[in-house]
């Protein structure tokens, strides 16, 4: 049975993954906070522009009639923290013009554990619904109500976001403290590990400041990072995937037995683009690179009498190129983040073996990828071969591989932490948050 608390009441949870709604038609996020009272940084913000935590303890689900999801995985919240707030916020108007607007936590067996309907709002247009507290070794749930009738941006200000606007490209600055990132949960979680300290450079002196220089922070990864989408199937199918960020994507597909597997990318006509996969190697699985369009609808056909799967999964997901070897079988694409090295390959199939290189440095438009240039790599059979990779961030695409390899750096050099004109200036890295807090700015 569903116990209902009033602003102000709290109650122990169970500590299980509990699915919080918040009802209907407001923008939700959670913040994560430290007993402090504060976020560490815009990686403990979860909203619709990064749903999901580095942590994987706290995901952001859109579902049916304006209600909104939090999935919270109270067993994997990270100790540092102590309190998940529940926000609701509405980009035109009041939350007293919200219906029915309220919070509900529901165990994994679909019952209520508790809930909480706002009655008292008013010209509020950002307020803290809720709260999900540690106390006494296990997890309270509270019903806040606090509203912010200056929006947003004084929500966030209270909890420790930084508020500033980025700073204009053509204003020199001084790289901020780094902000310590809790670890990732590499299970469940994308999200790349931090970028190492760039190689301390003199500052040259001149007498006129030259405009700070665009920097591509060395670990950068590319691309929206979003939640995997899976599916399966055992025939031929036209595959349709919605809601995707529109850009570049990884398509992860395994298919079993022997037969022949055929993928290609459909456009709004329904016609086929160059293929993505052509082979007929038995037990076929391999990681290609596509682009889903503007309205985030990625449509793919396949060909494959056979039982398969099939993940689409954002860029970082990647597996990241170090001078430990990786093996693979089938075509996949690699992330190299590092400075200059060589990468050696060991291509044990008997067709075709072409890599490309995709580089993302300098390239700004995450909604597509830079050309690649000449094969890297073109050969036909068992192959050795070592060649020269420039500085990353860059993608390392295996376009075809219809067999067994083996990757690996050889001499790897730090990253220049440089700009693009050689100068040794850093700027801060995107904020994440903007997203989030610019709506408080209009």
């Amino acid at each position: 049975m569903m116990r209902g608390l009033i602003k102000g009441d709290n109650a122990f949870v169970p500590t299980v993954p509990l699915r919080v709604a918040v009802r209907h038609g407001v923008d939700v996020a959670a913040l994560l906070l430290t007993e402090q009272g504060r976020v560490r940084g815009d990686a403990d913000i979860v909203f619709h522009g990064a749903p999901v935590h580095p942590s994987g303890a706290v995901r952001l689900a859109d579902g049916e009639d304006g209600t909104v999801w939090l999935e919270t995985g109270l067993t994997a919240v990270e100790e540092e923290i102590s309190r998940v707030l529940v926000v609701a916020s509405r980009e035109n108007g009041a939350l007293r013009d919200v219906r029915d607007l309220s919070v509900e936590a529901f165990a994994p067996d679909g019952t209520t554990v508790v809930g909480y309907e706002v009655t008292d709002a008013g010209g509020e247009t950002a307020m803290v619904l809720a709260e999900l507290y540690r106390r006494a070794g296990g997890w309270k749930f509270r019903a806040v109500g606090q509203g912010y009738l200056d929006g947003l941006e004084r929500l966030a200000e209270d909890h420790g976001v930084d508020v500033a606007e980025e700073p204009s490209p053509a204003t020199p600055v001084t790289a901020p403290p780094a902000v310590q990132t809790p670890p990732a949960d590499p299970a469940p979680a994308f999200a790349p590990p931090p970028a190492p300290a760039p190689t301390p450079t003199p500052t040259p002196t001149v007498v006129t400041p030259p405009p700070v220089p665009k920097l591509h922070p060395p670990d950068r990864t590319f691309g929206a990072v979003f939640e995997p989408h899976t599916l399966s199937g055992r025939h031929n199918e036209v595959i349709t995937v919605e809601d995707l960020p529109p850009g570049p994507v990884l398509v992860e597909l395994a298919v079993e037995r022997d037969g022949y597997t055929g993928l290609w990318p459909l456009d709004q006509r329904n016609k086929e683009g160059d293929y993505l996969v052509n082979s007929g190697e038995d037990d076929f699985q391999g990681r290609m690179l596509t682009t889903v369009p503007g309205n985030g609808r990625l449509r793919l056909k396949l060909t494959a009498d056979r039982p398969w799967r099939m993940r689409i999964l954002p860029l970082a997901a990647a597996r990241r190129l170090t001078e430990d070897a990786l093996e693979g079988r089938g075509p996949d694409v690699l992330l190299h983040t590092g400075g200059v090295a060589d990468i050696g390959f060991h291509y044990r199939g008997k067709e075709n073996f072409i890599v490309y290189l995709f580089e993302l440095t300098g390239h700004d438009d995450p909604t597509t990828l830079p050309e690649p240039g000449g094969p890297l790599v073109n050969e036909v059979g068992r192959h050795r071969e070592t060649v020269p990779l420039p500085e990353g961030p860059l993608l390392v695409q295996l376009q075809l591989a219809d067999g067994p390899w083996r990757a690996r750096l050889k001499r790897l050099q730090p990253h220049s932490g440089r700009t693009d004109d050689g100068g040794p200036v850093k700027l801060p890295e995107p904020r994440r948050a903007q997203g989030w807090l610019r709506r408080g700015r209009h």
